[in-house]
């Protein structure tokens, strides 16, 4: 019962973080100490769970599922979304410049305790590294605007839901590129059925292939993948820099904006451009919560149990 209402709320920690552009469930995730176990876990789902269900009965497909730890993630996460999400939507519109210099701070302690975790180095993960530094800045540009078409909630999904798996990407913020952001949270809130079933196929398609791919790296390069979500993670921060205004957006199916560029200022200047007062004092101190907060979290979780797999990889130099 203690594992499983601590795996809850981790996976309301992600709901929440999943709601807001520029931040990942998938860091959340890495930084509990849960998310090894939870692309694993991801993974049998499919043909061999079947097989396991034919042979040795419900109790052996529970254990080869994980269930036990499936089970609570998932209604964290569904908990947090319709609860939780709400509060931190509404902050997005009443106080971004202060919700984004939490996360700020939360993100870049994310960095550190991921980068932690790599016990050995060679100069060639710094490729890695400089790969999840370029995807992560570079992603949402590539993605293409949504249109009123319904496919577009189902590849919109199976995106989001594969980027919320990896540290540092945010779903939110690729929906909000595509123009999907505020139809997905509207649809959510609203409980629109036939949305929620587009999306949700969507989402099911990328969890299943995404976390495969995920699964294979970890196995064969686990610190090379380290080094990839770190730079991941690091990449998304300009994101949540809170002192900047919009340079470049498009506008989406709805009129809405949709930023594709900004321009970063430091406090003072941010006040004299804009006229909107900085904050500094209560965002320094939101940065300092949110590093805190990631800090003591990763050190009471530790690694993955999974996480022996990096003295059992096959790297290649």
């Amino acid at each position: 019962m203690k594992r499983a209402l601590s795996v809850f709320f981790k996976g309301a920690g992600m709901g929440a973080a999943d709601a807001v552009p520029g931040v990942s469930g998938g860091t959340i995730a890495f930084v509990t100490g849960i998310y090894e176990e939870l692309i694993e876990s991801i993974k049998r789902f499919g043909p061999s769970a079947i097989g396991v269900w034919r042979e040795q009965g419900f109790k052996a497909l529970w254990q080869h599922l994980n269930l036990a730890f499936l089970l609570p993630l998932v209604a964290g996460i569904f908990a947090s979304l319709i609860s939780v999400a709400h509060l931190v939507t509404w902050l997005m519109e009443a106080q971004p410049l202060l919700l984004n210099a939490f996360f700020f701070g939360l993100v870049v302690c994310s960095g550190v305790v991921v980068a932690r975790r790599i016990t050995t180095f060679r100069m060639s993960y710094l490729v890695w590294l400089a790969l999840g530094l370029v995807l992560a800045s570079k992603l949402p540009s590539l993605l293409p605007a949504a249109t009123d078409a319904s496919w577009v909630l189902v590849v919109g999904g199976a995106i989001a839901i594969s980027a919320m798996l990896l540290p540092g990407v945010s779903g939110s913020f690729l929906l909000l590129t595509m123009g999907l952001y505020g139809t997905v949270m509207t649809g959510i809130k609203s409980f629109d059925l036939q949305l929620i079933m587009l999306f949700g196929s969507g989402c099911a398609i990328g969890l299943f292939t995404f976390s495969r791919l995920l699964s294979w790296l970890f196995r064969h390069h686990h610190t090379a993948t380290l080094m990839l979500l770190t730079g991941f993670i690091l990449g998304s921060l300009p994101v949540l820099w809170p002192w900047r205004t919009i340079t470049d957006y498009r506008l989406g199916p709805k009129g809405e904006q949709v930023p594709l560029d900004y321009h970063f200022m430091m406090p003072d200047t941010y006040t004299s451009v804009t006229g909107e007062p900085a904050q500094l004092w209560a965002a320094l101190a939101l940065m300092l919560a949110g590093v805190l907060l990631v800090w003591f979290a990763g050190e009471r979780s530790g690694p993955d149990d999974d996480s022996s797999n990096s003295r059992k990889e096959q790297e290649h130099a």
